[in-house]
């Protein structure tokens, strides 16, 4: 079994069309994430001068909520919702597991 029929079976996808879709989702969410970090950033003041441990900081606290609001816009868009909704709800689970445990 090559890669991508690795991939497939663990997502539960069964057609390439719906693989190259799901694939064109990610990209284009990840293009806009990018698209709009500058914006905003710029918005906050953040810039060359602001040191990066402040940056790395608030990219994780501003972009990443983005990054998955954007991919389930972005979702709805392709016809995708169902899989990327499942997607993240598999992905904050696996948080919600570890915390509960401690």
């Amino acid at each position: 079994m090559n890669f991508i029929e690795r991939i497939k079976a663990n997502w539960g996808i069964r057609s390439n069309w719906h693989f190259i879709l799901i694939n064109i989702v990610f990209a284009i969410s990840g293009s806009l994430t990018v698209y709009v970090r500058k914006p905003v950033f710029l918005l906050l003041g953040i810039d060359q001068q602001t040191p990066l441990l402040l940056k790395v900081f608030l990219y994780l606290l501003i972009v990443t909520p983005a990054y998955f609001t954007i991919l389930i816009l972005v979702a709805t868009l392709f016809g995708q919702f169902r899989f990327f909704w499942n997607l993240e709800k598999r992905f904050f689970s696996h948080f919600y597991k570890k915390r509960k445990e401690k």
